[in-house]
């Protein structure tokens, strides 16, 4: 059914919540990527890869909560696990079987993926990440990518959003993304130019002997959902191993990309690797794996307080452990087979009718997972990316276009593939995105 662009008017019980929203909630939302002018629908349910709104409107959705539902919503599967561990506790101040046996799926699945310690977010998993890397090396320094998001620690938040103004010239600035961030953080933060391997080989170089780690992701979202060159690659995972620099492998999104994670896509080693979304089958979680050696700075009953302290209240919780653990042993290689050969169509479909109707834009991704751009420069980096004014406010409209007409995506036009999912809904997307692009331009 299709959504009236004038949400307010249309959508009178989401109207409803949202004013509900604003008189405890700042600005009325709790989670700053899902709101957008004048309020964004409220969910009341959701079923396979569509959500029914609380005005009774149906959206297909490719957002899936930010990537992290790959078998869509409410798998009678998943749904099964989590009851019939509620029904046996909800926590316990106890380890259970089932954070054993999900930690076995985990390491089954790549050989530095050795050893696992669960938490409860992405954000947390790089943080842990990050803290391991500094406890084994003794140092403080971390890099990251230009534009990267790496969730919501200060380091890693670092020129997530930097524009023309302040992100210097070749070689990157640290820029604050929070007013209030310490100097000390913009000092012990490294910016690496993502795609551009002379930059990023000499600054890596320079600052070999205080870097604790470089956080990478192979094909990063934010910096345009394309992927690194395997010289690039393979070019950082070189320097690591000749300095002692522990490399970070953030998979929280990328994990699902294949059956043993974007480190056996890309041919990558790393220390540690950041997991989250999809491992928790819908429920929070967040998970840090790595070789034996590199974890063992969590070790707690080497006869000393752990390197690294590492714990959480609700770390490993039985119904999380459950429901991620049934979602991994969904999703075996022929389910990654299909959302590939489905991504694939879609990507490709997208960039027949851009073609076709003279739009331009753009699709990158990779698996299940694209990225729409309102514009047709070549994409290496984040720079590249970064949608001028113009090209924003198109973006919007078009988002608001399929937001009217029954399609979900994240709010730059991005998504991901859920397993429920046929050509039917691939194309059906497709179509509307294309209308979206062409009716708004």
């Amino acid at each position: 059914m299709d959504m009236p662009s004038n949400l307010s008017n249309s959508a009178p019980a989401s109207a409803a919540l949202y004013d509900r929203a604003r008189r405890v909630m700042p600005g009325g939302s709790t989670r700053v990527t899902i709101w957008w002018p004048p309020h964004p629908p409220y969910a009341a349910s959701g079923q396979g890869c569509r959500i029914t709104d609380a005005d009774g409107r149906v959206l297909l959705d490719f957002a899936n909560n930010f990537f992290s539902l790959i078998h869509g919503h409410a798998h009678p599967e998943i749904v099964a696990a989590v009851t019939a561990q509620a029904a046996r506790g909800l926590a316990f101040g106890l380890p259970t079987e089932l954070d054993v046996a999900l930690a076995e799926e985990i390491c089954a699945r790549a050989p530095a993926l050795q050893r696992v310690r669960f938490c409860n977010s992405g954000t947390e998993a790089v943080m842990f990440a990050v803290k391991a890397a500094r406890g084994a090396t003794g140092r403080s320094m971390v890099a990251k990518m230009e534009g990267g998001y790496h969730g919501a620690y200060d380091p890693m938040e670092v020129s997530f959003d930097s524009g023309p103004s302040n992100w210097g010239e070749r070689i990157p600035a640290a820029v604050p993304y929070t007013r209030g961030t310490p100097a000390s953080v913009l000092d012990e933060t490294l910016v690496l130019p993502f795609n551009d391997w002379p930059i990023t080989e000499a600054l890596i170089e320079a600052h070999a002997g205080r870097l604790a780690a470089v956080v990478l992701d192979p094909l990063p979202s934010r910096v345009g959902l394309v992927p690194g060159t395997p010289e690039y690659l393979q070019g950082i995972q070189a320097l690591c191993r000749r300095h002692g620099i522990m490399l970070i492998l953030d998979e929280v999104v990328c994990f699902r990309l294949h059956p043993g994670g974007a480190q056996t896509l890309f041919g990558l080693s790393p220390d540690y690797t950041a997991l989250g979304k999809i491992i928790g089958g819908g429920q929070p979680v967040g998970a840090v794996a790595g070789t034996a050696e590199a974890m063992a700075v969590f070790d707690s009953t080497l006869g000393h307080r752990a390197i690294v302290p590492h714990g959480g209240t609700f770390s490993a919780n039985p119904i999380t452990m459950a429901a991620g653990l049934t979602s991994l042993r969904l999703l075996t290689p022929e389910a990654h087979a299909r959302l590939d050969l489905l991504g694939e169509r879609l990507r490709t479909t997208l960039a027949r009718g851009f073609a076709r109707d003279g739009i331009a834009a753009q699709v990158t991704g990779a698996g299940s997972l694209f990225r729409v751009h309102p514009h047709t420069r070549p994409i290496a980096g984040y720079r590249d990316a970064l949608a001028t004014a113009a090209e924003a406010s198109w973006l919007k409209e078009a988002f608001g276009h399929l937001l009217a007409h029954g399609v979900l995506t994240t709010p730059n036009i991005s998504g991901a593939l859920s397993t429920p999912m046929t050509v039917a809904e691939i194309d059906e997307a497709a179509d509307a995105i294309i209308a979206a692009l062409r009716e708004t331009a």
